[in-house]
């Protein structure tokens, strides 16, 4: 399996079928540099739209995966060959990610442990320190299935900030005795949950028109931004909206549109 191969396969297929890479792409509703991508080898079509990709050139997976026609008495032998290939790689991405993780996981124990004898030494006992580790423990069990698993890890990374986020603010408003930091932080922490949930399921929805999913997060980041100054003004006694509110509105609305403009523009081809 050799994606280069792969690459030309597919752009064999295409020709043969008299499409081009735009009508290609409108098919499988991605952008036309993707197909390019594929055809040149820099990277494979994705597993969610592969099978519709096959049956729109007309070949199989085992055959795609190959970069070439396969004759009915060499198909069980070319599927094992794929088979064990996809295997080798998903094992050496594993080695890979499980030596980060661990060099990753080291190097925050010894910032933590250096953060604690500082503050023994310092103060004689733990207060500060308490901090800093609370904080370094929920980002490491956020931010560690990505550094282990990839992409894969994403949505386990924001299951675990969804459930550990409100309860670290009640913990470090604990910590430092400041009421007002699980109040003020509950909100913004709920408030940036709901964000986060909507770019990743956006994200996931357009994963081949990146351009039209910046372009619609930064549509819904105005709302966002508007309650999180409301809310902020709110508690501590300032206007609601002042000029830089509307200024920040404005230029998120301008990227937002850039964004969707561009990847309109890409779609029909005007620009790669």
């Amino acid at each position: 399996m050799n994606q280069i191969d792969t690459g030309k396969f597919i752009a064999s297929c295409r020709k043969e079928k008299g499409l081009t890479q735009a009508q290609l792409a409108e098919k499988l509703n991605i952008t036309d540099r993707a197909v390019s991508k594929w055809e040149t080898g820099k990277c494979m079509p994705d597993s969610s739209i592969m099978l519709e990709l096959c049956n729109i050139l007309d070949v199989t997976v085992n055959e795609l995966l190959s970069g070439e026609r396969i004759e009915m008495n060499n198909y069980e032998e070319k599927f094992n060959e794929n088979l064990i290939e996809l295997k080798r790689k998903d094992e050496n991405n594993m080695n890979k990610n499980a030596i980060i993780s661990t060099i990753y996981t080291i190097a925050m124990v010894i910032g933590i442990l250096v953060c604690c004898i500082c503050d023994i030494a310092i103060s004689g006992t733990f207060t500060w320190s308490l901090i800093v580790l609370s904080s370094v423990l929920v980002a490491w069990i956020a931010s560690f299935p990505v550094v282990l698993l990839g992409k894969k890890g994403v949505l386990v990374a924001m299951i675990a900030i969804s459930i550990l986020i409100v309860p670290f603010m009640y913990i470090l408003s604990i910590l430092i005795n400041v009421n007002e930091v699980f109040r003020i932080g509950a909100i913004m922490s709920i408030s940036s949950l709901v964000f986060l949930w909507i770019i990743y399921i956006m994200y996931r929805r357009l994963k081949e028109r990146k351009l039209l999913a910046t372009g619609i997060t930064f549509l819904f980041a105005i709302p966002f931004t508007c309650l999180i100054n409301g809310t902020l003004s709110k508690m501590i006694g300032e206007p609601v909206i002042d000029i830089w509110d509307i200024l920040s509105v404005f230029i998120l609305f301008i990227i937002a549109v850039a964004f969707i403009i561009g990847d309109y523009a890409k779609k029909k081809g005007y620009i790669r």
